[in-house]
């Protein structure tokens, strides 16, 4: 059984990650932190796990009684965190921030961009996993077979809408029901974070890259889930790109490639990507989508957990979708 801890678990992504990690055949769960929550009960947090854990929300992380460390820290946290604190030496981290997502050439980083369908390998032989974003996610995982073809030479345009718990835990005026319900809006429109990480991943497939790409984020009035459309000019006819995109997530079991259009509620509950391309004219459309909490954090995280230990990475991922 592969030990787990996780630091700061009280909030949407922690939450998640504890729900698969009951779940999962090969986990024993040993401890999980909370920012103020120390001594509660997990399930008085995260209602929906009561009757699944006696678990308590420890005050302090015990990283000598576990295998595997997830740090669900807020940005900059994680980094306070892994240089204030004695890491034992076979102790395995996956961070979910994204404090160490980039190569900052600082000597420092030693992490693993953990998107599975880009670093599979590297991931497997990796010590610490710096977890993508999930808008980074649902994104790259629409451009990358364009970038390992050395397709990508103009703009991107990129709109796509999240959930409201990708907006995190905490309350603010743009999560409350009164204000997020019946309504759209855009936020960080071409500065989002997420940018940077993107354009790296896609640097790795394809050196060239250096097309602008043209983000706009949209606040959606559902809780959970991402559904982006990406468009880039292509010539190159869309039966011959369905089957570039088939043969790159060929050994993928997470992402898939469909001739049909997509709905969000297809892959909602699940650690799912879905991707479907059009044409027009020189013009290509993707359609990609996935839950934000699970194949763009949780999800994924637990995914490279299974690639860390050797496991068949559907462990504990094999999930329902909502179809209704």
């Amino acid at each position: 059984m592969i030990k787990t801890g996780i630091i700061e678990g009280a909030g949407f992504t922690g939450g998640e990650l504890i729900r698969l990690l009951l779940n999962h055949p090969d986990v024993h769960l040993i401890f999980i932190t909370g920012r103020g929550n120390s001594g509660q009960y997990i399930h008085e947090v995260h209602r929906g796990l009561y009757g699944e854990t006696d678990l308590k929300f420890a005050a302090e992380p015990q990283l000598d009684k576990i295998d595997l460390l997830f740090l669900c820290t807020d940005v900059e946290e994680s980094r306070q965190f892994m240089q204030s604190t004695e890491i034992p030496e076979k102790l395995k981290v996956i961070d979910l921030s994204r404090e160490y997502r980039l190569n900052k050439g600082d000597g420092e980083n030693d992490f693993i961009y953990g998107l599975p369908e880009l670093n599979r390998r590297a991931i497997c032989k990796s010590r610490f996993v710096a977890n993508p974003g999930n808008f980074a996610t649902c994104i790259t995982l629409g451009l990358l077979p364009l970038a390992k073809n050395l397709m990508l030479g103009d703009d991107i345009y990129v709109h796509a809408i999240i959930g409201s718990t990708g907006t995190g835990h905490k309350a603010s005026s743009m999560t409350h029901f009164s204000w997020r319900n019946d309504n759209v809006s855009i936020y960080k429109p071409f500065t989002h974070q997420h940018l940077p990480e993107i354009r790296e991943a896609l640097a790795q497939l394809q050196s060239s890259f250096r097309s602008a790409i043209h983000f706009v984020p949209y606040r959606g009035n559902f809780t959970r889930g991402i559904f982006c459309t990406i468009m880039v000019k292509n010539k190159t006819a869309v039966e011959e790109l369905n089957q570039l995109y088939t043969d790159y997530y060929a050994e993928d079991s997470f992402t898939h490639i469909t001739p049909d259009n997509i709905d969000l509620k297809q892959v909602v509950n699940t650690n799912k990507c879905l991707i479907h391309l059009e044409k027009h004219g020189d013009m290509l459309l993707i359609t990609s989508c996935i839950d934000n909490l699970l194949k763009g954090s949780s999800g994924q995280a637990v995914h490279n957990m299974n690639l860390l230990f050797n496991l068949e990475e559907t462990t504990g991922l094999n999930l329902k979708a909502t179809a209704y």
